[in-house]
């Protein structure tokens, strides 16, 4: 991982003890999203539920809206760190296994993701921050592609190769969450559904 200074290696301790809470804060945002709707949960409420001041909350995220980012960009980095150790010789299966050991790590909060993709069907202002998340990760996955391929990640074919990876995943875990029953939802169906998009992305368009 690299840090905010350019080092590599964990991060430091504040830093950590940050991203720990604001990944608290998504999941209480998630759970009373999901059981009350965007409209009637509070910054107030959420700030509770996550055992810190309204204060506090607004010091990590600009709206209410914005407190479920760090389960998406969770996501986001371990696709980023996948594509790091992918060598695009190594096609889609290769992806898919750094895609699945990257995946080890975040697989506790699989369900309180699939929540909130969920509720990206419903809610707008939960849609644009994953589409923005989306948007935001393309250059990122970009810059890996191209370290892979030994281009740069401006490059046009790095460019359309990311964004193709980028929203294969992104719409697999959304028809996976759409259409799974929350008591059946599992780790090892979201990765069919995102095995099943990047063969797609593999095939291309002549089928």
């Amino acid at each position: 991982m690299t840090n905010r200074d350019g080092r590599t290696g964990r991060p430091p301790l504040t830093e950590r003890r940050k991203a720990a809470t604001r990944l608290e804060i998504a999941r209480e945002a998630v759970r009373l999203f999901t059981a009350n709707g965007v409209a009637a949960t509070s910054a107030e409420e959420i700030a509770a539920a996550a055992g810190i001041s309204a204060r506090t909350l607004w010091r990590y995220f600009p709206n209410k809206e914005s407190c479920v980012e760090p389960m998406l960009t969770a996501g986001i980095d371990m696709t980023r760190r996948a594509l790091g150790t992918w060598s695009p010789g190594g096609g889609v299966a290769g992806l898919l296994d750094e895609l699945e050991r990257n995946n080890r790590r975040s697989v506790a909060d699989l369900p309180v993701l699939l929540d909130l993709v969920r509720l990206t069907r419903t809610e707008p202002g939960l849609r644009a921050v994953w589409l923005r998340a989306h948007a935001d990760a393309e250059p990122v996955f970009a810059a890996e592609v191209g370290r892979g391929a030994g281009l740069p990640g401006e490059d046009l074919s790095v460019r359309v190769r990311a964004v193709m990876i980028n929203s294969a995943l992104r719409v697999a875990v959304e028809h996976y969450a759409f259409h799974t029953d929350p008591a059946h939802a599992d780790e090892a169906g979201v990765i069919d559904a995102v095995r099943a998009a990047l063969l797609t992305v593999d095939r291309g368009l002549a089928e």
